[in-house]
């Protein structure tokens, strides 16, 4: 089994405290690779190797910045079926799925290359004559990246590539979870020909790691995606410093089902929003808030096609839900499925760890639905996992009140052939994205994501928007007049 070591420098370095861990396959329990657990000292070389590389990185043209990410996305590209078994087995999550993340990382690497001729400022006019004014954008410095587990290849090309383009260099914690898709990745950067100390990796705990990271007052910046505790602690912590701070935390999504809904079309988007990875993704559904004209159709449905569902393997292609991640990711959501049980909801399917056989060395846990009502923890607190609380409604405005009553606003959904309702949805959900007829999942890589709420604190990854996360906006004034002008002041 091979041992990684932290990369630093362009180097894989052993730790400062000597320490390591293993990363599991989660479906076998099958060990897959060793790592060195990095250290607050290990941190401060990676920040020293991120201080040397900045004014050379900083100082390269974008556009040639860009060929690099350009590179490493062409050689993801030719290595996806790999990376996707790599997702899967680390991660769990179905083969398919497995590659649509490795994709997305490429989409996004090739997009966000392209904004390397693309980082706009602004001219306008001057007050004064025979003056000119701009905007230019600059790098921030030395930022730190801390990524989930969900997501082992995409989140982190989200945040990496914006940070490369924008001239920024890095310091990267992926998740203790999957620390082999992201030490791959470092392997890629390399081999696309990023230099040495550009980006820097050091795997660990947060409490050790993490902390240090964010608290380290050389670290401009720090882009987060996680649990809305652990947001809430980076954000006080590097606040504290006055750093830029961008979080993207968790959900509670809704689809709401119109009773003039594709039924069909409503009930696939939430067999695939609800189970899709396991029900482990920020934008899940995990409240489905049915008109009580369609309730019963929708709910026939809905159980009749999840008893279809197969559950195991996840590099079997006929297999529709992998394991969950860990083990304290099964212990969490079995947990809330016995709060479920004990605040009176009803459960439909599922409800329990899967045992014997394929499931005996994994965490499978059947997908599992409840007719709740709203107001019950499972309808107001993140499960991540493949739990679905059902809730009936007598109409639109009942079914808003209800999906606006959480303390998340990521994603949102609203299946109706009105237009009207449609387009008051759109204004009135309170989420930072909304779908129509179609389910809360499905970002698109050119178009800003994040939420509103306790999702996150206003910033946007993705799409232009992912410039504006690790860019300062420096305002020029040229005075060619050749004499002193005074803005504002009549003489």
């Amino acid at each position: 089994m091979r041992t990684y070591g932290l990369y630093v420098k362009g180097k894989w370095v052993r730790s400062a405290g000597g320490q390591k861990f293993q990363s599991k396959n989660p479906a076998t329990g099958e060990s897959l690779a060793a790592f060195e657990q990095g250290t607050g000292e290990d941190v401060e070389k990676a920040v020293e190797a991120a201080q040397s590389a900045l004014p050379g990185w900083r100082s390269t043209p974008a556009p040639k910045r860009a060929e690099i990410l350009f590179r490493t996305a062409g050689i993801m590209r030719d290595r996806k079926d790999e990376l996707g078994e790599l997702v899967t087995r680390e991660m769990g999550k179905v083969i398919a799925e497995g590659k649509g993340d490795v994709q997305e990382a490429i989409d996004f690497l090739e997009y966000i290359a392209g904004e390397g001729r693309r980082m706009f400022g602004e001219t306008t006019t001057s007050e004064l004559a025979h003056k000119f004014c701009m905007t230019v954008r600059q790098p921030i410095g030395i930022v730190g990246l801390i990524t989930p587990w969900n997501f082992p290849f995409a989140v982190p090309s989200w945040k990496l590539g914006a940070a490369l383009i924008t001239g920024n260099t890095v310091v990267f914690k992926p998740a203790t979870l999957t620390p082999l898709c992201a030490a791959t990745l470092m392997e890629i950067l390399e081999q696309a020909g990023l230099p040495p100390g550009v980006v820097n990796m050091v795997q660990g705990p947060a409490d050790d790691v993490g902390k240090a990271i964010v608290e380290h007052p050389a670290v401009k910046a720090v882009s987060f995606t996680g649990s809305v505790h652990s947001g809430r602690d980076v954000y006080c912590r590097a606040s504290a410093h006055l750093k830029r701070v961008g979080l993207e935390m968790g959900g509670k999504n809704p689809q709401i089902i119109m009773d003039d809904a594709n039924i069909d079309l409503a009930v696939q988007g939430a067999l695939f929003g609800a189970f899709g990875t396991a029900g482990q993704r920020c934008t899940a559904t995990s409240r489905l808030i049915v008109h009580e004209r369609a309730y019963e159709d929708v709910l026939k449905a809905l159980l009749s096609r999840t008893r279809e569902l197969k559950i195991g393997d996840p590099l079997d292609t006929s297999v529709d839900v992998g394991p969950v991640c860990g083990s304290d990711q099964e212990r969490k959501i079995l947990n809330y499925i016995e709060i479920g049980r004990k605040e009176g909801a009803t459960l439909l399917i599922g409800g329990k760890k899967l045992t014997g056989g394929v499931y005996d060395k994994g965490f499978f846990i059947f997908p599992t639905i409840f007719e709740a009502r709203h107001g019950m923890r499972i309808t107001k607190e993140e499960i991540f996992g493949p739990v679905l609380s059902v809730i009936r409604v007598r109409d639109f405005e009942e079914a808003l009140r209800i999906a606006n009553d959480v303390e998340y606003g990521l994603s949102s959904s609203i299946y109706t052939n009105d237009l009207s309702l449609a387009y008051r949805a759109i204004h009135e959900l309170e989420a930072g994205i909304t779908y129509v007829n179609a389910p809360t999942i499905g970002a698109e890589v050119h178009l800003p994501f994040g939420g509103i709420k306790n999702t996150g604190n206003g910033t946007r990854e993705a799409g232009t928007a992912a410039i504006d996360e690790f860019t300062e906006i420096k305002t020029v004034f040229i005075d060619y007049s050749g004499r002193l002008q005074k803005a504002q002041i009549q003489e």
